[in-house]
């Protein structure tokens, strides 16, 4: 056997050890399910060769047109948002009134949901900045245009 096969090392990330990048994400007529997968999995850094499941090592996300999304067959009507008010019952919502209502909550939950469940997520979460319209308030960190949520 090659020596060289025999030193290779196993390397793991540590906290700081990563430069994160900053992606402009438009959401405008992709759907709701493949684009939330694969901003979970920049925010994750699974897109890295030095990914580590323990450390945060994913990028900022930045995503514009919130507002457009879509969803595919009846979810605008069939899909039910539910949360708990702290009083008897449950406070339902369709999908359609979430997106007049707040519409890049829709974006956000779907990412959530995909992102693992523990503390770090919660770090990973806050590198998601979700705005409806065209505009947003990050040209300073130049984040690169992304074509994400294609098939």
């Amino acid at each position: 056997m090659p020596k060289a096969l025999l030193t290779k090392k196993t390397s793991h990330a540590r906290p700081g050890s990563t430069v994160p990048a900053w992606w402009l994400v438009d959401a405008d007529g992709k759907v709701v399910g493949r684009l939330a997968a694969d901003i979970a999995m920049i925010l994750m850094g699974k897109h890295r060769p030095t990914y580590t499941p323990h450390v945060d090592t994913g990028d900022y996300v930045v995503v514009i047109n919130a507002e457009k999304v879509v969803f595919t067959g009846r979810k605008w009507q069939q899909k039910e948002y539910t949360w708990y008010t702290g009083y008897p019952g449950l406070k339902r919502e369709t999908a359609a009134t979430r997106l007049k209502r707040r519409p890049e909550k829709i974006l956000i939950e779907a990412v959530r949901r995909m992102l693992p469940k523990n503390k770090l997520a919660i770090k990973m979460l806050e590198k998601l900045k979700v705005y409806v319209g065209s505009e947003h308030p990050h040209q300073a960190q130049q984040p690169v245009p992304r074509e994400l949520g294609v098939k």
